[in-house]
């Protein structure tokens, strides 16, 4: 016998719900960098690029000429390798990935050929040898709550948690009242 209506409505959302909490963490590699916003003006970029390079004390050397980040040889790709460095050398907090509205955490690596961008997963497992201690910054570099480098990435998880335990009440509920 065919499933009621109601029963087949019932399992299609309960389905659609594990599948999102699912494939939210499948994408979720726990990896983060911190790159140029695309839709950044230029002019920005490069103030925050320079602050980063200068007063914010990113190592810089690899985007210089002959270095492993010099190309592709535009503002964005040296921005991104900056910003990075940066966050790695703050403690992947987030709030060392604004520089005024200019970057972002992203999921996805940007390392391309030989520029190899450190993400917050080679952190934990001892692949760099950046500094987790957040200095006072001024002018155009980052500033804002200090997450501690992870708490609000751990919230995200406790509410992606939170979401599927909330489904399985659902799908309980639902199945015990048109069961």
């Amino acid at each position: 016998m065919a499933p009621s209506l109601p029963n087949s409505l019932f399992l299609f959302i309960f389905l659609l719900l594990i599948l999102f909490d699912f494939s939210a963490a499948a994408d979720d590699s726990g990896e983060l960098w911190c790159v140029a916003k695309n839709n950044a003006e230029d002019s920005a970029l490069q103030a925050a690029l320079d602050w980063a390079c200068g007063p914010g004390g990113a190592d810089c050397g690899p985007i210089q000429q002959g270095g492993p980040c010099y190309s592709p040889e535009d503002l964005q790709s040296h921005a991104s390798y900056a910003f990075n460095d940066y966050f790695v050398k703050h403690g992947f907090d987030l709030s060392a990935c604004d520089f005024s509205g200019t970057a972002a955490p992203i999921s996805l690596n940007p390392s391309h050929a030989d520029c190899k961008f450190p993400s917050s997963s080679s952190a934990r497992n001892g692949n760099f040898s950046g500094s987790s201690s957040i200095g006072s910054s001024t002018g155009i570099g980052p500033s804002g709550t200090d997450f501690s480098g992870g708490a609000a990435l751990q919230l995200i998880s406790w509410l992606s948690t939170l979401s599927f335990s909330f489904s399985i009440m659902i799908f309980t509920a639902f199945g015990h009242a048109f069961g």
